[in-house]
């Protein structure tokens, strides 16, 4: 062997350990940021599980843009749940067949899609006009158990390099931490609708008659604190039973839906609205005066009067009026009991006074009842 081919050798061993440490040092950074995609996941709120889950992974990867998608099993559709990068709020309306695209493809088949050059691929980077960076991503399918859960996209490479099989090495290792999360995050949101199934009206969408009976406890107890006013209304459909002998069960109940809707748009963000039983509504105002509460009243019998109703038909021909009784938490109104009868009995006096019409609680109009 010559002087010129062992230094030639030489050379290319010094090659290769510099490309070995280089790669010891990537997989050493790999591992501290594994250890802390962790510790950050854990550390997330329930409700920025998808924003975090993306926010790390880019970064774990290098990554200037990507995506995460959840499936949406009832239209069998990827739905855009996070974004980072440039124009990442344009992609939040878009929607993905299974089976189609890029992201489509790679969650039917469960299998991640690693391109290192998409001109050699048959699949088209954007189809929007907007330009990346690289022409280099990966496509990764989140599978739970063997369901189809979601797609976690990354691309344009910070230093400008291409992704390869370390990256979906890295993927593939904190997969599992990425589907505990979702799955964590998915049972929450069970969770939380059931519970709001169980305090909504199903009708009209507004709290029921048991939630509405908590928060009065709740309000109650903290104006006793705080000394902060507390008013009521009781809200009744003038006349509905003969509303809904002369036009049909189905016209009455769109009539619920209406009355409430023009209900809760009267209102402000604190108050609840309720259906407190037929065609009755209630309406709790938390630190409310009753001078302020009979606007609000009125404006609510208002909006009613100027609204049209279904005919048997389902034509918007028909007037429809409400009564409102307005109480206010005092000393002779002091429980929820009390709160909700005094309201009742306005209620009765503006039914008296010929309907359509706001009355609050006094104790010397009911003496006269």
């Amino acid at each position: 062997m010559t002087i010129t081919d062992s230094l030639h050798s030489l050379t290319r061993l010094s090659h290769y350990l510099l490309r070995l440490r280089e790669e010891l040092d990537r997989r050493s950074r790999a591992t501290v940021n594994l250890r802390d995609f962790a510790e950050r996941l854990n550390a997330a709120e329930l409700d920025e599980t998808y924003s975090t889950i993306l926010r790390h992974s880019t970064e774990l990867l290098g990554a200037e843009r990507g995506s995460l998608l959840l499936f949406d099993e009832g239209t069998s559709e990827l739905e855009v749940k996070a974004t980072v990068g440039p124009h990442a709020e344009d992609a939040h309306a878009a929607r993905i067949p299974l089976g189609e695209g890029v992201s489509g493809s790679v969650l039917s088949e469960g299998r991640a899609l690693v391109v290192k050059d998409v001109r050699a691929t048959g699949w088209h980077a954007d189809k929007t006009g907007r330009s990346y960076k690289t022409d280099s991503f990966i496509s990764f399918p989140i599978i739970i158990g063997g369901r189809k859960v979601g797609v976690l996209n990354v691309t344009d490479k910070a230093d400008g390099g291409v992704y390869d099989e370390f990256d979906l090495d890295l993927l593939e290792m904190i997969a599992p931490q990425m589907a505990l999360a979702l799955e964590r995050t998915e049972w929450h949101l069970k969770a939380t609708r059931f519970q709001l199934l169980s305090i909504t009206d199903p009708l009209t969408g507004l709290r029921n008659r048991r939630y509405l009976e908590e928060r009065i406890k709740e309000e109650i107890e903290r104006s006793k604190r705080h000394h902060f006013p507390i008013c009521f209304m009781m809200i009744d459909i003038d006349d509905f039973k003969q509303y809904n002998d002369r036009n049909g069960h189905q016209a009455g109940d769109l009539a619920l839906e209406i009355a409430a809707q023009c209900i809760k748009f009267a209102l402000r963000t604190e108050d609840v609205a309720s259906r407190y039983g037929g065609e009755e509504f209630s309406v709790l105002l938390p630190q409310t005066s009753l001078s302020k509460a009979l606007i609000i009243a009125e404006r609510i019998r208002r909006r009613v009067e100027r609204s049209r109703f279904p005919d048997r038909n389902s034509q918007l021909l028909n007037s429809v009026h409400v009564s409102i009784g307005v109480s206010e938490f005092g000393p002779n109104v002091d429980t929820p009991v009390s709160l909700i009868s005094a309201a009742d009995q306005s209620l009765y006096i503006a039914k008296r006074r010929g309907k359509n019409c706001v009355d609050s609680y006094t104790p010397s109009a009911l003496s006269k009842i």
